[in-house]
């Protein structure tokens, strides 16, 4: 890429939640820290800067204040269950590691992080600042355009999806706009919009290639041929314009930042060693004083290992999913020796490229010695 401005804006809450039940195993320090998900954010985080190469960074999160929604709709988000206190704990001290990174952080009662997502994306395009979400709720879909493109996470941590303006056409056949009646009229069972009892997707999506919005449709819903579905829509014509309203993405939050504030700033190494050595993740500490921090010693102490990483002898692997996340595991715990035998469909690739194949295109540095089952990390 060059060196054009570019600003990515991550929903927090997101991906951290991800990377939490993606490493299906727990990290735990010798305090009793749960570390999983910071690990795993900080994994995506370095993926998302080599790939987009941001010059501006902003990280959004959700407050436990009730928002504008919650006000109009009581049971707006009802029965979604509680962030674990495993993962809880995490974000106090994932926020200290981003801090120290130089990546600047924003919160405000009374709006979510999709607001705060939505206004910044707003703001980078006024200034022609091309903008890329990184989520894995669908809802930011509604902000994909020819200047913001939406990155959604998929299977474990490494794995994402593009969608901008042109994509939207081609998956949904309608734009990015219209991708709000679409939820208004399907509804959202994760945040509890109740849309219309009955529409599904493929309905959702006819309804709106037919008649454009939701509004139209509703104005013209004595043209609709099916008796059944004509009904449903004019029976729950106003949970629908309210499914809507919840559904929108606010993009006037009244922050108090400006684009120039998402600028990534210098990091604080030292501050960053003392997090690490904290976090005991070791491999992140070994790469940070390589680059010159302050640290007395080249690699971090053998006590700095993710304690509560237990690996059995053999594992059987079905997927690359499930190889993705072992890998991950067991490089943690920092220099680790993998013997990995592979069936026959697998006998005649080199170990190097069965490894990439195993993590789904990630593939890790390593020596690949003569011994042929035998892979070594470097």
């Amino acid at each position: 890429m060059s060196n054009k401005k570019r600003i990515v804006i991550i929903d927090g809450n997101s991906l951290v939640n991800r990377a939490y039940y993606a490493i299906q195993r727990p990290m735990i320090t010798s305090d009793g820290l749960y570390t999983q998900g910071i690990y795993g954010f900080l994994s995506m985080l370095g993926k998302i800067r080599t790939d987009y190469e941001p010059t501006h960074m902003l990280v959004a999160f959700d407050r436990k204040a009730p928002t504008f929604r919650h006000l109009e709709y009581e049971e707006y988000k009802a029965g979604r269950k509680k962030m674990p206190l495993e993962l809880a704990m995490q974000l106090p001290v994932l926020k200290e590691v981003l801090a120290a990174m130089g990546i600047f952080m924003y919160e405000i009662d009374g709006f979510e992080a999709d607001d705060i997502i939505g206004t910044t994306a707003k703001m980078a395009e006024e200034a022609d600042i091309p903008a890329f979400i990184i989520t894995g709720d669908k809802d930011a879909l509604q902000l994909a355009t020819d200047k913001t493109s939406v990155i959604i996470t998929k299977k474990g941590i490494s794995e994402f999806k593009l969608y901008d303006d042109a994509a939207m056409m081609e998956e949904y056949g309608f734009d990015h706009i219209q991708f709000i009646d679409y939820k208004a009229l399907r509804g959202d069972p994760s945040d509890n919009i109740p849309g219309i009892p009955g529409v599904g997707e493929k309905t959702a999506v006819k309804l709106i290639q037919e008649y454009g919005s939701l509004e139209k449709l509703i104005a013209g819903s004595d043209s609709i041929k099916n008796e059944k579905l004509r009904a449903k829509v004019q029976d729950n014509a106003q949970s629908a314009m309210m499914s809507k309203r919840l559904a929108t993405i606010v993009t006037t939050v009244p922050v108090d930042y400006t684009i120039e504030d998402t600028v990534i700033r210098p990091e604080d190494t030292d501050k960053l060693i003392d997090l690490y050595k904290r976090l005991e993740f070791k491999t992140y500490l070994s790469k940070l004083l390589k680059k010159g921090g302050s640290g007395t010693a080249e690699k971090a102490p053998a006590s700095d290992v993710q304690r509560e990483i237990t690996i059995p002898d053999v594992i059987v692997i079905s997927d690359r999913t499930e190889a993705k996340a072992v890998l991950e595991m067991a490089f943690a715990r920092g220099e680790v020796t993998l013997d990995i035998v592979c069936d026959d469909s697998h006998t005649r690739t080199p170990m190097a490229s069965c490894l990439e194949i195993l993590t789904g295109g990630v593939c890790y540095a390593v020596d690949c010695i003569e011994l042929p089952d035998v892979l070594r990390e470097t």
